[in-house]
């Protein structure tokens, strides 16, 4: 029998390397706003940075957010972008037919492909699991990429049903933050579904068994590093991936001491671009938490500010519009 590995990954990942979850930026009244959700979806689209962008997701803080209002975010996001990156739209709920519906509304709005995580709560069994998957699949034509994130959902995806799963066509990625490396692996060994980092601490670890990427949170602010690092780790570069990797580190732990939506909520607000604060029951960082988050950016090599106002970002911009230069992050690497 041959033993050889089967590494059966896509020549062209679906949804691009670097994909960052997007927040949902609110205005002063609490109100969406879709003016700072155009200006930021296209700066973190600018060249050298993102290939993609979830809407919609958990640092999206779907949980408040209406039907109406998701549909809004992913017509908006998909205009700004303007084909340059993926849109990918966060549609999983507890509920299959809502799922269904957030599916085809998204899709009605100019969404590339679904992001649909397990229902949460209700902890269905692993035939339940793949029902649901398979029904949100078959209601649009959008390729599909599944979210595995047990300490959130409260029920893990098998690895027998991510094999199951994987043969629908359309069921094509994972985000991967169940933390467990033998199950990804062996996923990975069994089926052509196309991997992405959905923990950045774990970004490194994951590309090493066979991840594509990342669907991340500190791409928010660091989504060139990224890109850096999977082509340092791609290239056989791996003092340098891992250089990145440690850089790194105080940023990864900083965006995640309190809920993500707010705390890059605060890192966006220090570098001057939009977000606002957060909706209840989630709160906006204190001045202590804040302060901390600019150290862990500083320590990560990442200015505490690029923008010198929010007007200096318009929808068509990729490239850095003060000076004509963007700034350069410094790489301290070993």
């Amino acid at each position: 029998m041959d033993s050889t590995p089967d590494f059966r990954f896509r020549l062209a990942p679906p949804f691009g390397t670097v994909v960052t979850a997007m927040v949902t930026p609110f205005d002063p009244s609490g109100q969406l706003d879709l003016d700072g959700a155009r200006d930021l979806a296209g700066w973190l689209t600018r060249d050298g940075w993102n290939d993609g962008l979830v809407v919609n997701g958990t640092t999206g803080e779907s949980i408040t957010t209406t039907d109406a209002e998701k549909t809004a975010m992913v017509s908006t996001v998909a205009a700004a972008v303007g084909g340059r990156a993926t849109v990918i739209a966060g549609v999983g709920v507890a509920d299959t037919q809502h799922s269904i519906d957030l599916a085809q509304a998204a899709a009605e709005a100019g969404a590339d492909g679904l992001l649909v995580v397990a229902p949460y709560y209700c902890r269905p069994s692993q035939a339940g699991l793949l029902r649901h998957f398979t029904a949100v699949a078959e209601s649009t034509s959008l390729p599909v990429m599944l979210y595995d994130i047990p300490k959130r959902t409260g029920v893990a995806i098998s690895r027998e049903t991510f094999a199951a799963a994987a043969q629908h066509p359309q069921i094509v990625a994972v985000k991967d933050a169940k933390g467990d490396l033998a199950s990804s692996s062996w996923v990975m060994r069994h089926t052509d579904l196309t991997y992405y980092s959905g923990d950045d601490m774990l970004n490194l670890p994951l590309l090493s068994i066979g991840a594509t990427g990342f669907v991340s949170v500190v791409g928010h602010v660091a989504a060139d590093l990224l890109r850096h690092l999977q082509r340092c780790h791609q290239q056989g570069r791996t003092v340098q991936a891992a250089g990145i990797h440690r850089q790194l580190l105080a940023i990864y732990e900083g965006m995640f001491r309190a809920p993500a939506a707010a705390s890059v909520k605060a890192a966006l607000a220090m570098q001057g671009l939009p977000g606002g604060s957060v909706r209840l029951p989630l709160l906006d960082l204190d001045d202590a938490e804040s302060r901390q988050l600019s150290l862990d950016l500083a320590e990560s090599g990442i200015p505490d500010r690029v923008m010198p106002a929010r007007a200096m970002v318009s929808a068509e911009a990729t490239v850095y519009q003060s000076g004509g230069a963007r700034p350069v992050l410094s790489l301290r690497l070993p």
